[in-house]
C-alpha cells in the first residue's frame, strides 16, 4: 500500500495542467480557455474543481473572466504582483496557503490611547503584536507589510514561527477552541511611510492599499486584528456581488 504525502488538492492539480498548456502556446494571449462545462469533461471533475482552478489562474493574472464572454488568457507568465478574490470566508485561508508570512518581530505591548479605537481595547491591556512582511512565490518583493494585533486572551498563541502559511486566527481556533464567526474589513488609500518603504522596497510616500480586518468570535469580541500596507502595483482586489432577486 503506497501512501502519498503532500497531495496538491485536485484544483491545484488541474491550474498547473492549464498554465503548462497557456505557456506551451496551447491557448495564446487573447484566446478563449475551453468552458467549464468542457473543462469538467476533459479533466473528469467537478464544476466547484474546474472553478476553483481558473480562479488560481485569474489570481495569478494568466486570464480573467467575463460574463457572457468566457475566460480569456492575458499573459503567459504569471504577474509580478498578487491578486486577492474575495467571496466568501474560506477565501482568506487561501489567500495564506498561496502566500507566505514572514515574522519581523513579535512581542507583547501595553494598549496606550492611540490603539485603544483601532483595537477596540481598553488602555493598560497587554496585547501580542506582531509584525511580518508577506511574500508571494510570483513576486521579487514583499507583497506587503503587516501589523497583527492578539487579544491578550490568546497572547500565547503558539506555532506561529519565523514564516507560515496558516492563518493565525486558525491558530487560535484551534489551540483554545475559539471560533471566527465573522471578518469586519476596512479598505483604505494611504501613501507608504519610510520604513515601510525601506522593507518593500518602494519608494516613500508612494500609493498603497491599506486593509485592516478585525476577526470577531461568537460574543463579538475582538480575537486578532490584521494591518496589511500592499504597494499599490503589487496587489489587486477583487469582490463578487450577485444582485438579491426577489419577487416584486
Amino acid at each position: 500500500m503506497t501512501t502519498l504525502l503532500n497531495q496538491q488538492p485536485r484544483y491545484l492539480q488541474l491550474a498547473q495542467t492549464l498554465i503548462n498548456e497557456i505557456q506551451a502556446g496551447k491557448y495564446g494571449i487573447g484566446d478563449l480557455l475551453p468552458t467549464e462545462y468542457d473543462l469538467c469533461e476533459q479533466f473528469g471533475a467537478s464544476r466547484f474543481t474546474v472553478r476553483e482552478a481558473v480562479k488560481r489562474l485569474v489570481q495569478m493574472g494568466l486570464v480573467d473572466r467575463q460574463a457572457g464572454v468566457g475566460t480569456r488568457v492575458r499573459a503567459q507568465q504569471a504577474v509580478s504582483g498578487y491578486q486577492q478574490v474575495m467571496q466568501q470566508l474560506g477565501d482568506l485561508q487561501q489567500y495564506t496557503a498561496d502566500t507566505e508570512l514572514d515574522i519581523v518581530s513579535r512581542q507583547t505591548i501595553e494598549i496606550d490611547e492611540s490603539l485603544c479605537g483601532l483595537l477596540r481595547a481598553t488602555p493598560g491591556e497587554t496585547w501580542l503584536r506582531i509584525e511580518a512582511l508577506r511574500r508571494s512565490g510570483e513576486s521579487r518583493y514583499p507583497i506587503c507589510v503587516s501589523e497583527i494585533y492578539i487579544h491578550p486572551a490568546f497572547r500565547t498563541v503558539e506555532n506561529v514561527g519565523s514564516a507560515t502559511h496558516e492563518p493565525i486566527y486558525t491558530l487560535i481556533e484551534r489551540q483554545f477552541g475559539e471560533q471566527i464567526t465573522e471578518v469586519q474589513q476596512e479598505i483604505r488609500a494611504v501613501n507608504v511611510t519610510g520604513a515601510q518603504a525601506r522593507q518593500l522596497n518602494v519608494k516613500a510616500r508612494s500609493a498603497a492599499l491599506w486593509i485592516c480586518r478585525h476577526y470577531i468570535n461568537r460574543r463579538g469580541e475582538v480575537v486578532e486584528v490584521a494591518i496589511s500596507t500592499h504597494p499599490a502595483e503589487r496587489f489587486s482586489y477583487s469582490e463578487k456581488f450577485q444582485r438579491d432577486w426577489r419577487p416584486v
